[in-house]
């Protein structure tokens, strides 16, 4: 499992907002956590598709959290980010087919399967008030 800037954006930016009661712009945002403003209003508006932030438009528009942070999880907002399921390999889900095609000899995929399980269970588990707490 990769996690790319775009992850790491979203957590830092989650944490800002969820530590204020008004909307956070992009340029605030932007500017206090020294990222690309352009980069980070598309994964905000990203995340507000994922109903994870309300978007406010005009002059004290922004970005506010559409989930209590004690309702929101690290997986949840990771596969908002990246736009795909946390995954340790391709073939580590366990509905996902052997790429190629040796299920039979594999013997690799229980291992990868459980630990799919484990990571899915433990980034469930983490919430945006723990990170903030923490």
């Amino acid at each position: 499992m990769l996690l790319t800037k775009a992850s790491e954006y979203a957590l830092l930016s989650l944490i800002m907002i969820s530590e204020k009661d008004t909307p956070q712009d992009v340029d605030t945002l932007s500017t206090q956590l020294g990222i690309s403003k352009s980069f980070l209003a598309k994964i905000l508006q990203s995340l507000a598709k994922e109903n994870i932030l309300k978007s406010f438009k005009g002059t004290k528009g922004g970005f506010m959290l559409a989930v209590p942070p004690e309702e929101l999880s690290l997986k949840r907002i990771i596969e908002s980010a990246e736009k795909k399921p946390t995954k340790v390999f391709e073939c580590s889900l366990p509905e996902t087919k052997c790429p190629s095609g040796k299920e039979e000899f594999c013997k690799i995929l229980p291992v990868l399967v459980k630990l799919q399980m484990k990571i899915d269970l433990f980034l469930g588990k983490i919430t945006l008030k723990d990170m903030v707490e923490n």
